[in-house]
């Protein structure tokens, strides 16, 4: 069973590309649920409207360092609250694994 501080502690791992801050120091996770190895973390961003790029970087860095814990084999990721969510959200999905 994967521990959901090892989660939280790989997410503090997790810098916005413009601040160069931890995710979780600036409260940018919204829900992190773990079931098993199934891993879903929900997210936004400082602004509805930070360029889209900043929004998948994130989402990925998210995704790529989630499947670095023991246990976890799947990781779904989702921005919230942004202008771009649903074609973010649609490229993240791609790209999970």
């Amino acid at each position: 069973m994967t521990d959901k501080q090892d989660i939280w502690d790989q997410l503090e791992k997790v810098r916005d590309p413009e601040f160069g801050t931890p995710i979780t120091e600036m409260h940018l996770t919204d829900e992190v649920k773990v079931d098993g190895g199934k891993v879903s973390v929900e997210y936004h961003l400082t602004a509805p409207m930070c360029p889209p790029p900043f929004a998948l970087h994130i989402g990925q860095q998210i995704r790529r360092v989630l499947l670095q814990v023991e246990g976890v084999n799947s990781v779904n990721v989702h921005v919230n609250n942004h202008l771009h969510a649903k074609s973010i959200n649609k490229r993240l999905r791609k790209g999970k694994k």
